[in-house]
């Protein structure tokens, strides 16, 4: 992991294998795909911790992306099993930002790094609304501790 992106929460890892259906016309993984990888492994992460899509959907609450940003460092190829990394390295009021890691396995060579930033809204309009005690809580159990 980078040691200059600050971790909150501690490192969640997803193993997948990529498929015909990640590929491009070049025969390489779609940049289109890298942002689907993160949105399921962040929702993968999160439900680790009990906050599943359905319990957003009680809560009347969730997150929506605001803004992806992806550095793609190598190629990746039908076959290469990767391991797609998440945290949380930052957290605030109404908003946190998750980075992100795509490491091939077999080289361990770190294929792309990214972070989205995430703002929690209200899902009945849509407005940014104060991260709700039940999250925070989940967050709270999931930080690194020292």
């Amino acid at each position: 992991m980078n040691k200059d992106i600050p971790v909150v929460t501690t490192p969640y890892d997803w193993l997948h294998t990529v498929e015909e259906s990640d590929l491009d016309i070049n025969k390489h993984v779609n940049n289109v795909v890298y942002v689907k990888w993160m949105e399921s492994v962040a929702i993968k992460n999160s439900s680790s911790w009990g906050l599943t899509p359905e319990f957003y959907l009680q809560l009347g609450a969730t997150w929506v992306a605001r803004r992806h940003t992806i550095e793609y460092l190598h190629q990746a190829f039908l076959g290469d099993q990767l391991i797609i990394r998440t945290w949380i390295s930052e957290i605030k009021k109404v908003s946190s930002v998750r980075s992100y890691e795509i490491i091939r396995l077999e080289d361990n060579l770190t294929i792309a790094t990214g972070e989205t930033l995430w703002a929690f809204v209200n899902i009945s309009d849509g407005r940014p609304t104060r991260i709700l005690p039940e999250v925070m809580e989940a967050i709270e159990r999931a930080k690194v501790r020292e």
